[in-house]
């Protein structure tokens, strides 16, 4: 899946768009990848100097990429919610210039709610990981409400 398709399922935008490719995807498992270079904008702040990507754009990554794994295309009118975060750990740091991989698992569904086990690697070494809860709501008119 590229970038066009994974747009067609997120309602994500640039700069907030953070997954790149989906590599591969099962019926609980999804592993997606983000091109983290020098040019990305938060980069320029955090920290000029010395460059490290963010930990909470990496959470962020692992919930859109959870998104992907859970919504459909023909979903337009859903908007997908993060609900909470367990568990988070930030192993090493992200650098410029390298290829990010969300590995992200489908634990449990209980109704509109779903629970997810996400790591993201560098070089096959966990760089972050955490429990994420994430949901979906029906956007209507331009207005949020429960599915």
């Amino acid at each position: 899946m590229k970038r066009e398709d994974i747009m067609n399922i997120l309602p994500h935008r640039e700069p907030i768009l953070l997954v790149d490719e989906v590599m591969e995807k099962g019926e609980d498992y999804i592993i997606a990848k983000k091109y983290i270079t020098a040019n990305e904008p938060v980069l320029k702040g955090h920290f000029p100097d010395y460059p490290i990507y963010p930990g909470v754009y990496i959470i962020e990554g692992l919930a859109q990429s959870a998104g992907l794994l859970l919504l459909k295309p023909d979903l337009s009118n859903t908007v997908p919610l993060f609900l909470g975060i367990d568990e988070a750990r930030f192993k090493k740091e992200v650098r410029p210039e390298c290829e990010l991989v969300y590995n992200v698992k489908l634990l449990e569904q209980k109704g509109p709610i779903t629970f997810v086990e996400g790591k993201a690697l560098v070089n096959g070494q966990i760089v972050a990981k955490a429990r994420l809860m994430l949901g979906v709501k029906e956007n209507n008119n331009g207005g949020v409400d429960a599915v």
